[in-house]
C-alpha cells in the first residue's frame, strides 16, 4: 500500500512547530494563569455522557475480506465512530475500498489526512502547496458529506513523525481550511499529541487571529507513559511535584477543553491513545490483561470528565497496541499514532484481545448514561456513579497491585442486591469479595439510591495479583486472626482457612522444620494432600519491635511481596494464606504459607562450587550458568524489584531438559518495588550480596554478562565494582566484630 512514507530526515533537521513567536503566546496565556485550575482533577457531577461518546480507528489490508471483518466487530463492539487515515496516493487503493463500505453504514466517519513526511518537509514550496491542495480537494469531492468531519494535522508536535515546520504546518492548514469549510464539512484538528498545553495554547490562538479554527479541536490525549490513567503525572516536574499539581487524566483534559472553549472551539476530541504492549511488559506480565484494565479506566474517566466530545482507541487491528492482535507480530517505521496506514496481518491470524471485550463492556454499559458523580476518586480507590433508564452503574476499581474488600464501601443491603460484572461484562457465581485494578461494575435498579460507607480513614488495601489464572482472593477474619488466602470458591476458602490456622497447624519437629534462626520455617499439611511450607517470626530483638512497629507484619509483607513478584513474572513459592493476630505487640503473631518450591539445589551450592574451584554444575559449564543467572537478575531488576536480601540461598533452582535452569525467588518479604526499573544503585546492591561467595574471576563473568545486556550496556569499571567491596568489608566486618561474634568470643571465655 502507498501512503505515509518513512522519516528521512532527523530529529535536528526538522525545526519544531513551536518557535519563539508561538512560545511567547502560550508563555502569556501561561502567566494569565491559563493553567490553574484548582480542583481540576475532581470530575464534576450531573452531566450526560454522548452516546457515541467512543471510537476507534481502522486501516485497510490488501485483502477485501478484512474489510467484512472489520465492520462485523464494529457492530460487535457497538462502537459509532471510526477514523481513517487517508494519504497520498490511498484514493484509489485498499484505503478507499473500505471507506467506501464503512460510509454505506450509519457510522460516523472521519477521515484524517495524514501528508507524508517529505512533503510536510517541503511544505513552504509552492509544489507541495499545490499538490496538497489537490489531495485536500479530490477528498472532500469524492467523500464529501458522507463523512463525520475531517482532520487535519498529525502529531505536529513531533516534529520527527510529522516533518512540519512553523510556517509549513500553518501553510498546510490554510489550504485544508478553506478547501474543507467551502465544501460545508465540519473540520477538526490540529491533532496536538500527549498533553502538551503550550502548544494547544499557541496554535488555537493563532488560528483564531487567523480566523481559522476548527470546528472541534482534536488532542491525542495520552496517559500511557504515567502508566495508570488516574495518577498525577510525574512527567511535569517530577515525582515530588505530582501530588501537588495534581495533574490527572481528568484534569488534563478539563484544562484542554477550556483552553479550546476560551478560543471559542468548545468540544474537544482525542482522536487517538492506547497503551502499546511492549510499554506495559516492561514491568508487568499480564500485558493484555493489563492494557484491558487501562481501556475501562481510561474510558471512565474521560467520560467523567465532561471535558471530551468523543474518546477514540487508537488502532483497531495492530499487533503491538490493537483490540484485535493482527498476528503479525511487527510494527511499521514510522509510528501509527502519526499514520495508521494499513493491517499488517492474514485474516486467520487475527484474535481478540481482552481490550476489545473491555470496551464493548463500556460502550453497552456507560455511553449515552448520566454522570452522577465521583464517589470516590484520586485517593487509590475509584469508584463514579452512572445512571440510564434502567440501571444505577457503579465501576470501581484500585491501583495497580491492590484491592479493597466490597464491605468496606458498601452496606451489606447494597451488596445483596448489586448485580456485579467484572471488566469485560461477565458475572460470577459468586458475589465479588474484593474491587481490584481490574474494574468492577455494579448494577441496581434505577431508583435505587446508594452511598459509599462513610470512613474517615483512607479504604484499607490488600496486595494481590488480580490476573492469577487459577484461585480468587478471601478476606480472613474471625475475631482474632486475620489475614487473606487464596482459593477457588468461598466453600474451599473456609476449608483451607480452617486448614492452615495457626491454632490448628502442628508443631514443627525434626522431620518437617527447614529452617530455625530469626524464622521458623516447617512444613504442613496443605490442600487436597499437598505438602506446603509455613513461616513465622520467633526471634523480634527489641530494636525490630521498635522499627517495625508500624510496618505490615513479617506474613503481610512476604503476602506483598508475592503478590507483586507474581504481577511482574518472577516467579516466586505461591501464596496460599496469610495470617496476623489483631493487636499483638509482640510482632511475632503472624503466620504466611506458601506452595513447597520443586528445585534441585540453590544458588548458594552453585556458587560456593565455582569458589571452591569447579568449572562446572550438575554438567553446566559455569560460563552458562553466569549467563542465565545474569539473565534472571536482569529481568527482575528491568521489572521494578530490589530483593535486598539476594543471597545464594534465597533463589532456587530447578535443572530442565537442555541445560535450562529455571530460578525462583524465597524468602521475599524484604524486596521493594518500583514502577519503573530498579535504579543502577540498588541494582548493584542486590548484585554485590549474589556475588559474596563467589570468586572474582565468576564475578567478572556473572556481572560483565549482566551490565553489557542492560538496555544500555555498561562495563565493570571500578565504579561498578566500588559495591562489591564495601560490602565485601562490611560482612567480613560483621564476621569478626558483631553481634554472633562477640557472642562467640563471651562464650569461648566462659568455656576456658
Amino acid at each position: 500500500m502507498t501512503g505515509q512514507s518513512p522519516a528521512t530526515k532527523t530529529k535536528k533537521t526538522v525545526p519544531a512547530v513551536m518557535n519563539s513567536a508561538l512560545l511567547f503566546r502560550a508563555l502569556k496565556q501561561v502567566f494569565k494563569g491559563g493553567l490553574s485550575f484548582p480542583d481540576g482533577h475532581i470530575p464534576p457531577s450531573s452531566h450526560t455522557v454522548p452516546a457515541d461518546f467512543t471510537g476507534v480507528g481502522v486501516a485497510a489490508s490488501d485483502d477485501p475480506a478484512v474489510d467484512d471483518y472489520i465492520l462485523n466487530q464494529l457492530q460487535a463492539l457497538a462502537i459509532r465512530n471510526v477514523r481513517i487515515d487517508v494519504s497520498y496516493g490511498d484514493e484509489n487503493g485498499p484505503t478507499a475500498r473500505l471507506l467506501n463500505k464503512l460510509l454505506l453504514t450509519d457510522l460516523q466517519v472521519v477521515v484524517h489526512l495524514v501528508q507524508p513526511f517529505d512533503d510536510a518537509f517541503t511544505m513552504t514550496d509552492a509544489t507541495s502547496q499545490e499538490k496538497w491542495e489537490q489531495f485536500v480537494t479530490h477528498i472532500c469531492k469524492e467523500f464529501g458529506r458522507r463523512l463525520f468531519a475531517i482532520e487535519v494535522g498529525s502529531t505536529i508536535n513531533r516534529r520527527r513523525w510529522a516533518g512540519y515546520n512553523t510556517k509549513g504546518f500553518f501553510a498546510a492548514w490554510d489550504i485544508a481550511h478553506k478547501v474543507i469549510k467551502s465544501n460545508g464539512i465540519t473540520l477538526i484538528g490540529p491533532n496536538i499529541s500527549d498533553f502538551e498545553p503550550f502548544y494547544t495554547f499557541s496554535i488555537l490562538e493563532q488560528l483564531a487571529e487567523d480566523a481559522m479554527l476548527p470546528d472541534m479541536h482534536t488532542n491525542n490525549l495520552f496517559c500511557e507513559r504515567v502508566t495508570e490513567p488516574e495518577r498525577y503525572d510525574h512527567r511535569i516536574l517530577g515525582f515530588q511535584w505530582a501530588t501537588r499539581l495534581k495533574v490527572n487524566l481528568v484534569k488534563k483534559a478539563r484544562l484542554l477543553q477550556r483552553i479550546g472553549a476560551q478560543q471559542g472551539v468548545k468540544d474537544l476530541i482525542s482522536p487517538a491513545a492506547f497503551w502499546t504492549l511492549p510499554r506495559i511488559e516492561r514491568l508487568l506480565a499480564e500485558k493484555e490483561q493489563k492494557q484491558a484494565d487501562y481501556l475501562t479506566r481510561y474510558m471512565v474517566l474521560l467520560a467523567a470528565s465532561s471535558a471530551l466530545r468523543q474518546a477514540y482507541w487508537g488502532p483497531m487491528l495492530c499487533w503491538r497496541e490493537g483490540l484485535i492482535d493482527d498476528g503479525s507480530g511487527r510494527y511499521p517505521e514510522l509510528e501509527r499514532i502519526t499514520h495508521y496506514q494499513s493491517v499488517l496481518g492474514n485474516l486467520e491470524q487475527f484474535r481478540v484481545r481482552p481490550a476489545f471485550y473491555a470496551l464493548q463492556q463500556f460502550n453497552h454499559s456507560i455511553a449515552g448514561s448520566d454522570y452522577l458523580g465521583p464517589l470516590s476518586t484520586s485517593n487509590n480507590v475509584e469508584v463514579h456513579a452512572f445512571r440510564n433508564q434502567d440501571q444505577l452503574i457503579h465501576v470501581a476499581w484500585t491501583i495497580n497491585g491492590k484491592a479493597c474488600p466490597l464491605s468496606a464501601l458498601y452496606e451489606e443491603r447494597d451488596q445483596q442486591r448489586a448485580e456485579a460484572r467484572d471488566r469485560d461484562g461477565l458475572s460470577s457465581a459468586e458475589r465479588p469479595q474484593f474491587i481490584s485494578e481490574k474494574p468492577t461494575y455494579l448494577f441496581w435498579p434505577a431508583t435505587h439510591i446508594v452511598e459509599l460507607k462513610k470512613s474517615s480513614a483512607p479504604y484499607p488495601l490488600e496486595s494481590i495479583f488480580a490476573h492469577r489464572q487459577q484461585g480468587h482472593y478471601y478476606p480472613i477474619n474471625d475475631g482474632v486472626w486475620r489475614g487473606m488466602l487464596i482459593a477457588d470458591n468461598l466453600d474451599a476458602a473456609r476449608e483451607l482457612s480452617q486448614l492452615l490456622h495457626p491454632g490448628n497447624l502442628p508443631e514443627a519437629n525434626s522431620d518437617s522444620t527447614l529452617r530455625r534462626a530469626r524464622n521458623l520455617i516447617w512444613t504442613v499439611p496443605g490442600p487436597d494432600g499437598r505438602t506446603v511450607v509455613a513461616k513465622k517470626p520467633i526471634k523480634m530483638p527489641i530494636q525490630k519491635r521498635l522499627l517495625d512497629r508500624f510496618k505490615p507484619s513479617k506474613a503481610r509483607r512476604s503476602w506483598i511481596a508475592a503478590a507483586e513478584l507474581s504481577r511482574r513474572g518472577i516467579p516466586t513459592a505461591q501464596p496460599l494464606a496469610y495470617f496476623e493476630k489483631q493487636g499483638d505487640s509482640s510482632l511475632k503473631q503472624n503466620l504466611f504459607v506458601c506452595e513447597k518450591v520443586d528445585h534441585d539445589f540453590s544458588a548458594r551450592e552453585v556458587l560456593v562450587a565455582f569458589h571452591d574451584g569447579a568449572d562446572s554444575y550438575v554438567g553446566i559449564p559455569a560460563d552458562e550458568v553466569y549467563r542465565q543467572l545474569a539473565h534472571f537478575l536482569l529481568r527482575m531488576h528491568e521489572h521494578g524489584v530490589f530483593f535486598r536480601d539476594l543471597a545464594g540461598g534465597n533463589i532456587l533452582i530447578k535443572k530442565q531438559e537442555n541445560n535450562q535452569l529455571d530460578f525462583t525467588l524465597i524468602d521475599i518479604n524484604r524486596a521493594r518495588f518500583y514502577n519503573r526499573s530498579t535504579p543502577l544503585k540498588q541494582r548493584l546492591s542486590d548484585l554485590a550480596r549474589i556475588c559474596h561467595k563467589l570468586h572474582w574471576e565468576g564475578r567478572d563473568i556473572l556481572v560483565s554478562y549482566y551490565l553489557q545486556n542492560m538496555l544500555k550496556a555498561k562495563s565493570f569499571n571500578w565504579r561498578m565494582r566500588l559495591p562489591f567491596y564495601l560490602y565485601d568489608y562490611k560482612v567480613n566486618f560483621k564476621r569478626r566484630y558483631g553481634r554472633k561474634a562477640i557472642k562467640r568470643w563471651w562464650q569461648s571465655r566462659k568455656a576456658n
